[in-house]
């Protein structure tokens, strides 16, 4: 299914958040996500079911000062 990754169209077999984290290479990364604006919980991240079109947003934390 086609979805957007942080603004950018990806091609993914995975239909819940988890394993699409984990498809797109994000899996061992802390990161906060969202999907189509709402924020989800890394414990709900197994029951989110993706679709055709949804905006998936992933933040990784930054070091700096």
């Amino acid at each position: 299914m086609k979805i957007i990754v942080n603004a950018k169209p990806h091609e993914i077999s995975a239909t819940d958040l988890k394993a699409a984290l984990h498809e797109l290479g994000f899996a061992c990364s802390s990161v906060a996500t969202a999907v189509n604006g709402t924020f989800v919980a890394r414990g709900n991240r197994e029951t989110v079911q993706l679709s055709e079109g949804d905006r998936l947003e992933v933040l990784a934390p930054m070091q700096g000062g």
